[in-house]
């Protein structure tokens, strides 16, 4: 008598044509070879253990060619055996172990990635968090329909200028508590530049605690939709009546109705404010500060003349303890203006407070010589710095601002000579001033500190 199994030995039994195997305490599955024995015409495996599905092929196919009673767990085969149907489901133990993994797998794949989700959200919410929530405290909001009433629905009449991140118009704001009207500059952002919208948080987180004389004001902000639905973000200034450095320097003859000049001393206040604005930017405010972009045209004249600089797009807050090489950038790419902006930024530096002075050297240039860096007389060989470095120990005279030299000689003419050569000297002092903070070496250039005493000292010469 076989018991337990059907052993593989019987595989062997290919010659047989009846098999009784029955009450042997057999057990498991039928084996399939059973089937596949030619010459096998009866075959009875009753009254033993087995279990699953019946062949249906061989012997199997003849229902009374094989004898299956007495085993209850059978299922399947032929119809004529009578069986009920196989189950697809596993085995109840089996499914409940599988079960249990599989669900703790998706249970910990899902917490991951709603985490995952959450985290990314969180960041996303923090880089385009409102400025208007976030950045000037005590300050009043304005809405998309007082600025389009302040400015008589941005009209051209009342457009100041035009720059690559956005627009900037005159407008009137009402005073309510003063029963007047405020004039304001509007800057309103070019949303579908690249860049235009990080420009905007840059400028907002740059200068919601900042204050300074010497600084463009923010009197609010506005961060909406226009009337056609769409994103509308502006940044409102005061107005500043005379403008920018830039139109001082460099006057359209045909839009200005009276030709605008500066004299040497205010060219050299002028300096003073900036130097002072950057004295503030990078040592003396609530967080280091580089501006990134500072130029005649990022330099605004209040009714007094008094400097302020403006223009925050590009500015970036230098976290605290941290070195110039350890600062996060960023992807606004190209930091400045082309012939401001220091070297070291061509070749993917990080932006520092050196990178400032460097501006202001050619800034200091500018004035001086009334040329800009990007005057058609420079090409990639000679630029304003080498013009003046070559011309400032015997030819100074070449250089320098004609409507300032030539003012320079009619208002000291009779004053005496001596006047005149202190005022040279301080020309000359000035263009080495500009020379020094344009050094290739960003560790050469003088600091701000140092920049205020040497003007300081040029306009007691002037003076």
């Amino acid at each position: 008598m076989l018991t337990g199994a059907i052993p593989s030995s019987l595989s062997q039994l290919k010659g047989l044509e009846n098999l009784d195997l029955s009450s042997n305490n057999l057990s498991g599955q039928i084996p399939e070879f059973l089937g596949n024995i030619s010459m096998l015409y009866y075959l009875n495996l009753s009254f033993n253990s087995f279990v699953g599905e019946v062949p249906s092929f061989g012997v199997f196919a003849n229902a009374s060619g094989v004898s299956i009673e007495g085993n209850g767990k059978l299922c399947g085969g032929i119809p004529d055996l009578h069986l009920d149907p196989c189950s697809l489901k596993l085995p109840k133990k089996n499914h409940k172990l599988l079960v249990v993994p599989i669900v703790s797998s998706l249970v910990a794949t899902m917490a991951i990635l709603l985490s995952l989700y959450m985290l990314l959200t969180r960041r996303k919410r923090s880089k385009t968090k409102n400025p208007s929530e976030t950045f000037i405290q005590g300050h009043p909001l304005i809405s998309y329909n007082e600025l389009v009433r302040a400015t008589d629905g941005f009209s051209d009449a009342n457009l100041l200028g035009s720059g690559s991140f956005g627009s900037v118009y005159k407008g009137e704001l009402d005073d309510q508590a003063a029963q007047s009207t405020n004039l304001v500059a509007v800057k309103v952002l070019k949303l579908h530049t690249p860049g235009a919208l990080k420009s905007f948080i840059a400028e907002c987180e740059a200068l919601r605690n900042m204050r300074h004389r010497n600084l463009v004001k923010i009197v609010t902000a506005c961060a909406s939709i226009d009337a056609r639905g769409n994103d509308f973000k502006a940044i409102v200034y005061d107005f500043m009546p005379n403008g920018s450095l830039d139109g001082w320097l460099h006057p359209d003859t045909n839009e200005q109705t009276e030709e605008r000049s500066l004299d040497l001393m205010e060219r050299v206040s002028i300096l003073l404010d900036v130097a002072y604005a950057l004295q503030y930017l990078h040592c003396d405010g609530p967080a280091p500060v580089v501006h990134c972009d500072l130029k005649s045209s990022n330099v605004l004249l209040d009714a007094n003349m008094v400097a302020h600089v403006g223009d925050f797009g590009l500015a970036k807050i230098i976290v605290e303890g941290s070195s110039s090489a350890q600062q996060s950038t960023s992807s606004l790419g190209f930091r400045g203006t082309i012939g401001y902006a220091a070297p070291e930024y061509g070749a993917g530096n990080v932006a520092s407070t050196n990178g400032d002075i460097y501006s202001y050297g050619i800034l200091v240039l500018e004035m001086v010589t009334g040329k800009r860096p990007t005057d058609s007389i420079f090409t990639q060989r000679t630029s304003l710095r080498e013009y003046v470095a070559q011309a400032v120990h015997n030819r100074t005279s070449d250089v320098i601002d004609t409507r300032l030299y030539l003012r320079q000689n009619d208002e000291l003419h009779d004053a005496g000579d001596a006047l005149f050569e202190r005022n040279i000297d301080g020309l000359i002092s000035l263009l080495r001033l500009g020379l020094s903070c344009s050094e290739e070496v960003p560790s050469s250039r003088m600091p701000a500190e140092d920049i205020i005493k040497e003007l300081l000292a040029i306009k007691e010469v002037i003076l």
